[in-house]
Formats: structure tokens, sequence, C-alpha cells
């Protein structure tokens, strides 16, 4: 199994968590280039009553209190769904090296459905950025059941 495919998997188990709390299922890992988890996060917007509190907020937070530095540089972030425009500005803004996203998002999509953030030359740091195809279906189904649960 590629190395990329783990985080993703504990991407994955941090979405099932935020679902199991009735929060929207998104999690994320954010990666160091020794391929150490730095820190990991799921939504809990509503648990928290905070609208930043987006899985990659949570992660951001953690890994520059751990590292003890807002500059992330060097740092990969994996995400079960595209980015918003608020998470995108933030991965610029915290110097991340790369965002791998599996579900495009497009309603609220920052790094490729409605803007492209993280490539945008006119910013003073630009992130690579790739979608790959991994365990879609699974997440897509999680999502959908997040929304089938509210009606």
């Amino acid at each position: 199994m590629r190395q990329e495919y783990r985080y993703l998997d504990m991407a994955i188990e941090e979405a099932e968590k935020a679902f199991g709390k009735g929060e929207f299922p998104v999690g994320a890992v954010l990666v160091d280039g020794e391929g150490r988890v730095i820190a990991r996060g799921h939504n809990l917007v509503y648990t928290t009553v905070d609208p930043t509190a987006h899985a990659e907020i949570v992660a951001i937070r953690e890994a520059a209190r751990r590292l003890n530095n807002y500059q992330l540089n060097g740092i990969r972030i994996y995400v079960t769904l595209e980015p918003c425009i608020m998470c995108a500005g933030a991965i610029v803004l915290s110097r991340m090296e790369e965002v791998v996203y599996v579900v495009r998002e497009p309603k609220f999509g920052g790094v490729y459905s409605l803007y492209q953030i993280p490539t945008d030359i006119r910013l003073n740091h630009l992130v690579r950025v790739r979608q790959v195809d991994y365990r879609r279906d699974e997440i897509l189904r999680m999502m959908k059941d997040y929304f089938e649960r509210l009606r």
C-alpha cells in the first residue's frame, strides 16, 4: 500500500469521529517530511459552536502548537474533502508544502472547484495540490448518510 494511503486512512478515521459526534464528516492529517504524523483533526463546528473549527483548522492549530511555530514548512495535509476557501487560506498562510484530498467540493472548494487559492501566483507562497481517488465511495457514503440523518 502506498504510504500516503495510510495517512488518508487516518483522515477517514477522523471523519468517522466527526460523524459519530453529529458533525459533518471531514478528517485531516498533517505529516512532516519524515513521514511523522504531526496532528490530526476532524470537524468540530457544532461541538465547539465555532464556525472555524473545520478539520483542517483543528489540525493546523494542533500542529502549530506542537511545533511552536505558525509556519508549517515541509508539512503535507491529507484531507477527505477538498478544503474550503477559509481552510485553503490557512494552508497557504501556514506555508504548507502540499494538499492531498479525495472528494471535490463544488459548492465551497477553495483548492480546485471554485477557487485555486494554494496555486494562485499572486500570493507569496504556493502549495502543491493533488486529488487522489482513494476510498472515495466510502467518503461520499458517509457524507450522504450525514445529510440523510439530518432529515
